[in-house]
């Protein structure tokens, strides 16, 4: 018997995003939206890849020019990378049916060749993860003085 709280992996990739109600991107589109994935345009970095800020159009989702338009943040995972195409399967496919105040929104993805991209709404304060971090930094460095 399967834990309530045990997610299925999903099994096959049509399935999951053709049953979500996320934006396709295509590789281009992202490319648009974030400037070429130029350094400037970089939020920050992990195991999973690179995290970009790009601009969309807020009624169509269409890439739109840097500083108009709906703020996103692009992960764009290494294909060597810690997360695998199936976690990025999975994400797609529960980060696409989840919404609540608390959580950012996934809002698109892309399956372009080997390029694997999600599209998150932007958070402007940055994630929890780097406040808690930025935190320990300061008390460490408290410290050490």
């Amino acid at each position: 018997m399967r834990d309530r709280n045990e997610l299925p992996t999903p099994r096959i990739e049509g399935e999951i995003l053709s049953s979500s109600n996320l934006k396709a991107f295509t590789f281009n589109d992202l490319k648009n939206a974030t400037k070429n994935f130029r350094p400037d345009s970089l939020l920050g970095e992990g195991g999973f890849g690179h995290v970009y800020k790009g601009w969309i159009d807020e009624h169509t989702l269409a890439p739109s020019r840097p500083g108009s338009g709906m703020v996103v943040a692009v992960k764009k995972l290494k294909p060597e990378g810690f997360q695998g195409h199936k976690e990025w399967l999975t994400e797609v496919d529960y980060l696409g049916q989840l919404h609540h105040k608390n959580l950012v929104k996934l809002i698109g993805y892309c399956s372009d060749g080997d390029n694997r991209l999600l599209v998150y709404e932007f958070m402007p304060k940055g994630s929890l993860e780097n406040h808690l971090f930025r935190s320990v930094c300061f008390i460490s460095m408290a410290l050490l003085c």
